[in-house]
Order: structure tokens, then sequence, then C-alpha cells
């Protein structure tokens, strides 16, 4: 059980931190979930340009895991106790969860392609909502968001022709965006 202290950051009134807290806690569970999927992928990628692909990840996933320990912290600051269990994760998330298993790396490449969009997309709306109460919180989400998007752009690399079209355009679920990267490959 979350419990809410009775204090918060100064400058901020409780309601306030702690709504910040709460929309927090969703890019927490975004995070969480996100690094847990990137080691998926690390772990079962294969194919001739496997090892780029697998020694490109650990970087990533060790930066997302350290957005986690901020993001928890801040809750933490803001005088709310931040959740990082599994089961919170599953019943609070909004996203279904990964589920391409051993694979082509550009099939990975093509459904991570879909996870960096849908989690910067949230990130993004987060970054509206608590930039309008507290700017240091909304600082830290767009130094995150930026990190992100190079992460993203890593990935994307890999499926971007010369001309600058990504082999998943137009893809909505991450089997899909998977099938196409390994079509065009």
């Amino acid at each position: 059980m979350a419990r809410k202290n009775t204090f918060t950051v100064p400058g901020l009134s409780l309601k306030d931190g702690h709504a910040v807290a709460a929309e927090l806690q969703g890019r927490l569970h975004a995070l969480n979930d996100l690094q847990l999927t990137l080691k998926h992928a690390h772990w079962n990628v294969v194919g001739p340009t496997f090892i780029g692909v697998h020694t490109m990840l650990d970087p990533q996933i060790a930066g997302v895991r350290a957005m986690v320990d901020v993001v928890a912290e801040r809750i933490a600051t803001l005088g709310v106790a931040p959740v990082g269990t599994p089961g919170a994760l599953v019943r609070d998330r909004s996203w279904d969860d990964y589920d391409i298993m051993r694979a082509d790396v550009m099939e990975h490449l093509g459904a991570l392609d879909l996870v960096y969009t849908g989690v910067l997309e949230d990130f993004r709306k987060a970054i509206e909502k608590v930039g309008e109460i507290d700017p240091i919180s909304e600082d830290m989400l767009i130094g995150q968001v930026a990190e992100l998007e190079q992460y993203q752009w890593f990935i994307r690399a890999h499926l971007e022709d010369a001309s600058g079209t990504l082999s998943t355009e137009g893809e909505r679920t991450e089997r899909s965006a998977a099938k196409k990267a390994e079509s065009k490959a």
C-alpha cells in the first residue's frame, strides 16, 4: 500500500506535489517495463548482425535503469512512496506486454521502435501535465526524453533506408512492425 506523507517539496502544495508524484509513477512503470523489455530483446536477438545490436542495447538498458532510480527518488522527494513492484506495474500499465521471443535482429528492432514511440508519446504527455505544476520534475522528464529519443534513433538507424524512410512506417503493433522490418531486411 503506497503511503502518502503529509509533506512535499517547498513551493508546492501537498495536493500538487502528490499529483506530480502520481504522474511520475506512471513514468516509473514505463521505465521499469522498458528496461526489462530491452534486456529481453538483448537475450533473444539472433542473426548475422547479432553482436552489434546485442552490444548496442547494453548502454540503453543501463541508461533506462538509471532513469528508473531518478524518477523513483523524485517521487519520494515529493512525499509519496514510489511503487516498483512487478504486480503494480502489470496492474497499472496501459500497454500490452512485449511478445517477440527469439527473433532476428530486424524483427526485434522493428518492435522496439514502436515500444520507444509509445514510451516517448506518454512521456511528452506527462511533461505537459507536470510542467504546469512543477518545473523541476518537468526538467527531469525533458532530459530523460532527450536520452530516450537518442536510444530510439540508434534503433531507427537500422530500420532507415537511404531515402530516410523507416521500414516500420505505418505499423501500429509490435508484431506487424517486426514482420515488416524483417521483410525489408
